[in-house]
């Protein structure tokens, strides 16, 4: 738990939807990441969840009328929102969409979001059935909201309460959630495409065993992430994790090393950034069985012959010489003299940026200690959470772009 919403005020406003139940698990997952949530709902809302849950999830008076007797100036509408940092409406329904791009504020919850401070962010979590999602009216009303500055989150596709399916279902409480803290990250990277490899490489011996390594993709998933929170545009290659793609993330899913040198070139053209973090195996098995391999009598083990695979991070930087793009960023991970090994891969490779750690008791850990080794020499990042890290990398790789667009 990163705490990310530690003294934030969030107001979660509540519109009529079956969504709602999502709402609470949403509630309950904000006050976890250190907010204070204040909920205001409109009374359709109380037909699908009661007012007793939501107080009970947030720690807060629940607000649904714009006359409560507890506001003692009777301005509720404009009280709730004074010194909050955002407004969320989860889930907000095709009428209440209707109402934010028309300025209606005939209830509580919609003169409060017209009534709120200019600057105060105001995101919706769209929540409708397919055809009222597809309906031209409700792409007209998005369309205006967008243009004014609302930003809207999802909506996703799948099987609706209604039975139909496609576009129109709210997101899920932890992508919310992750929307909502990316709201607050710095876009150091807003119109960027980045590029990512992370998790191992399994190179196979027979169709069911094969040589691996402990790489968790907790550091690639973390770095992918917060590329995406800074604004960028993030195709993940991934190797076999058991790891959830960080939302706004696209994932392509490989296995073996010639699998992901593969797919990094087939879309390393056009990429800003690329940021090798996968533990790539350095060797493949040539003669590996077509059938699964049996002990044999007398205790003869089977004689494996190698070959090495091609260096993902140096056919990249072979394309930049080219183009002087992508910029990339290798990880490194070292049993011992990180400080001598990693400056020398930094220049081995060929490339600006180089992250060392220390192996391979970092694998699969939530925290870790970087070295960032560059042309000037090196930088320690002192020990923190995965994202913490991957936040501070993505930081320190904007700076450098924009430094070398300067320079050229």
């Amino acid at each position: 738990m990163t705490m990310d919403l530690k003294g934030k005020k969030i107001v979660l406003g509540l519109s009529g939807g079956v969504a709602c139940y999502k709402a609470a698990e949403l509630c309950r997952a904000l006050v976890k990441e250190g907010a204070s949530v204040q909920v205001v709902m409109t009374e359709a809302a109380t037909h699908f969840i009661g007012t007793v849950t939501m107080q009970a999830l947030s720690g807060n008076p629940v607000h649904t009328d714009q006359w409560d007797a507890r506001i003692a100036n009777n301005m509720a509408h404009i009280d709730l929102t004074r010194g909050a940092d955002a407004v969320l409406i989860a889930p907000c329904s095709a009428d209440f969409i209707r109402k934010l791009a028309h300025g209606a504020c005939d209830d509580l919850l919609s003169t409060m979001c017209l009534a709120r401070p200019r600057q105060l962010p105001l995101h919706i979590a769209p929540a409708m059935n397919v055809e009222m999602w597809d309906n031209a009216a409700t792409r007209r009303n998005v369309a205006q909201l967008r243009a004014d500055g609302v930003c809207v989150f999802g909506p996703a596709a799948g099987e609706q309460a209604c039975g139909e399916t496609g576009f129109g279902r709210m997101l899920e409480a932890d992508e919310l959630l992750e929307e909502l803290i990316a709201s607050f990250q710095p876009k150091v990277l807003a119109g960027k495409r980045v590029l990512i490899t992370a998790g191992p490489t399994f190179e196979a011996i027979d169709p069911v065993r094969g040589i691996t390594n402990l790489s968790s993709g907790k550091m690639g998933y973390a770095v992918a992430r917060a590329a995406r929170e800074a604004g960028a545009d993030v195709v993940l290659v991934s190797g076999p994790t058991a790891l959830a793609t960080p939302h706004g993330v696209r994932r392509e899913n490989v296995q073996s090393a010639r699998q992901m040198h593969d797919a990094v070139m087939a879309a390393v053209n056009g990429q800003h950034v690329f940021i090798g973090v996968a533990a790539v195996a350095d060797w493949r098995v040539t003669n590996a069985s077509e059938q699964k391999m049996k002990k044999q009598d007398g205790g003869a083990t089977p004689q494996l012959e190698f070959a090495q695979n091609a260096d993902i991070l140096a056919s990249v930087a072979a394309t930049t010489s080219v183009s002087g793009w992508p910029y990339c960023v290798g990880f490194a991970a070292e049993s011992e003299n990180l400080l001598e090994f990693g400056a020398i891969k930094r220049e081995k490779k060929g490339i600006p940026l180089l992250v060392g750690n220390i192996g391979p008791q970092t694998f699969g850990q939530d925290d870790n200690t970087v070295i960032l080794f560059d042309e000037d020499g090196h930088t320690v990042l002192p020990r923190a959470d995965k994202l913490t890290l991957a936040r501070q990398l993505i930081s320190e790789i904007a700076k450098r772009i924009e430094q070398r667009s300067l320079l050229t």
